[in-house]
């Protein structure tokens, strides 16, 4: 059964930084292009970055220059480097592949998402 799991998500101050790790349950996602999304409260689930399988990364603009996502293959494992952290960033962040992994159930598609892991950021 694929699953997500992340981890790493804490309160820290604004200019902190933390560390957040996906680790997938299926090592099919070693070659898939993989995401970091995250949605705040009252907010719709938005994309953060993206790492395809040869390491091209893609990052919105909200984070540029201070996110940084990579992957281990050999860990199977999606990280999420984030610093310089603002109020703004506080949000569940996700992973999952990209597009987000889907499966027919009951006839109809079924997204599977973690339970994410929270980051909040304030004084």
């Amino acid at each position: 059964q694929v699953q997500f799991v992340e981890s790493g998500g804490d309160l820290v101050q604004p200019g902190g930084s933390l560390r957040l790790t996906c680790a997938p349950s299926d090592m099919m996602f070693r070659d898939a292009e993989m995401a970091w999304h995250r949605q705040a409260p009252g907010q719709q689930r938005e994309l953060v970055a993206r790492i395809s399988r040869t390491g091209t990364t893609n990052y919105a603009d909200s984070v540029k220059g201070r996110f940084t996502i990579s992957r281990d293959g050999a860990k199977n494992t999606v990280d999420l480097q984030m610093n310089n952290l603002k109020p703004e960033d506080t949000a569940v962040y996700y992973c999952n592949s990209y597009p987000p992994f889907r499966r027919v159930i009951g006839g109809r598609y079924e997204y599977t998402w973690g339970q994410g892991t929270q980051v909040t950021v304030s004084s």
